[in-house]
């Protein structure tokens, strides 16, 4: 019987990660193969692989969106791969990866991957934002219960149970453009990236403030979310550079991790930001958020619609998680009308198609189909916009325009009622929290109607399952 170990990963760490796993587990059994699978999600590594798994394997398959340490995998046939793709043909990646040759381990033990490895901008970004969301989560949810239990001045109240949580949520806020700007280094240049990283997603959000104790033009705005993006990347990609064209004696190669690499990288993060390109940025991020202050009516709905659509349309792939970074690059103390129409509008697909398969249309769904669709209630009610994927993969040119036009709507509709909303994420799980949606009613009415559009239009145009 063949064995296979295999790791899955997707930037929250909180959907495809499992899916992914589940989808192999069920592939491999179906094939009369044995298999183990990691999942590296939110709540840390779980089913972890032991060096006795890994001896054991016929091949591995790293299934994953964020960066997995190979290391450990050095000399067995290894297939990397979107973890995507795992979802929607596990059996087929199961065969590609047995028919994978493994090469002799290298000096640097690292394994040879016979299938190109995913890489580039989408896989850092991702693996900074995966370990950012946390801290945006736990940050937003206790300022808002700070705000909850000592009201809206709980910032005048010092030394009280409410202000402790808000201090500390505004704490976890901070360190959100840091957390971002360094995991994007680490995913380019692994540990040597995370100093200056951290440095330059700091300088981006004002924790290092030039002007502190010096006159400096930067000290009146910060760069935010666009700098930590920028200053990740850059520091990155410094550190590469610093590894490749400097070269020490082999006496002195153990200076390079602890002296020349962090304090070089760092020297020049600080200096760029400081004099090429902090001015700019800054500017740029003040007219953004100006810019999306002054939205209202019509605007405001267009900007609602478009992220709607985006988030309805790759439901959790790159264009969705385009949509949801902006939005919780928003988030501020009092809420993001921007993160609200997001999030209502990533709920509507799983809840659009709970409604069709388990209300609307039971008829036009297979029993599996409605058994999912049982499911789907509880994913969309927790913002898990992957809960749509199976039946939109199974039928995506009806099922994916049908979860546009609702969470289009949905989108529209939470902008032009000016809903804001504090927490990246949660679902209908933390709305009831005071403070943590402003027009609670509204919101709801937008879920409503986003959900309805798309139940209708999606049990109008899917096929009765005889005519298939």
């Amino acid at each position: 019987m063949k064995k296979l170990v295999a790791v899955t990963s997707c930037p929250t760490g909180i959907a495809h990660t499992y899916m992914a796993a589940e989808a192999l587990q069920m592939a491999a059994k179906e094939m009369g193969y044995e298999i183990k699978v990691e999942t590296q999600g939110s709540v840390g590594a779980e089913n972890i692989l032991t060096d006795e798994d890994v001896a054991a394997a016929d091949a591995v398959i790293i299934a994953a969106d964020t960066n997995v340490d190979k290391a450990r995998f050095a000399g067995k046939p290894l297939l990397e791969v979107p973890v995507k793709d795992a979802i929607k043909d596990s059996k087929g990646l199961i065969e590609k990866a047995l028919q994978e040759k493994a090469e002799p381990k290298s000096d640097s033990s690292m394994p040879v991957v016979k299938k190109k490895e995913r890489t580039g901008i989408y896989k850092h970004l991702m693996t900074g934002v995966s370990f950012m969301i946390p801290f945006v989560a736990a940050g937003g949810l206790l300022i808002a219960l700070g705000f909850a239990l000592g009201g809206i001045y709980v910032f005048d109240c010092p030394g009280t149970f409410a202000e402790a949580l808000f201090v500390t949520g505004k704490g976890a806020f901070a360190l959100m453009l840091p957390i971002l700007s360094g995991y994007i280094a680490y995913s380019i240049a692994d540990r040597p990236g995370l100093v200056a990283g951290f440095i330059g997603g700091a300088l981006s959000s004002g924790a290092i403030a030039s002007g502190q104790f010096l006159a400096h033009p930067l000290a009146t705005g910060t760069s935010g979310f666009l700098g930590a993006l920028l200053f990740g990347f850059a520091a990155g990609y410094i550190v590469l550079g610093i590894k490749k064209f400097i070269k020490l004696p082999k006496t002195l190669e153990g200076l390079m991790p602890v002296l020349i690499i962090p304090v070089l990288s760092s020297a020049i993060i600080g200096l760029l930001y400081m004099f090429v390109f902090g001015g700019p940025l800054v500017a740029i991020n003040t007219g953004l958020l100006s810019w999306l202050k002054s939205l209202q009516g019509t605007n405001a709905a267009l900007l609602g619609l478009i992220l709607g659509l985006m988030m309805a349309f790759d439901m959790g792939g790159p264009v969705n998680k385009a949509a949801y970074i902006f939005g919780t690059g928003t988030i501020v103390a009092g809420g993001s009308s921007i993160m609200a129409a997001v999030m209502v509008a990533g709920m509507i697909p799983p809840l659009g198609i709970a409604l069709a398969s388990t209300v609307l249309a039971k008829k036009k769904f297979t029993e599996p189909e409605r058994e999912a669709g049982k499911a789907a209630w509880a994913l969309g009610a927790s913002f898990i916009t992957e809960g749509a994927i199976p039946f939109a993969a199974g039928d995506p040119l009806r099922v994916i325009p049908a979860c546009m036009a609702g969470a289009g709507v949905a989108g529209a509709l939470s902008m032009m009622f000016g809903v804001r909303l504090a927490v990246p994420h949660g679902g209908l799980w933390v709305v009831a929290i005071p403070n943590v949606v402003s027009n609670l009613a509204l919101y709801l009415v937008a879920m409503v109607v986003g959900t309805i559009i798309t139940g209708v239009i999606l049990s109008i145009v899917k096929k009765d399952l005889s005519a298939e």
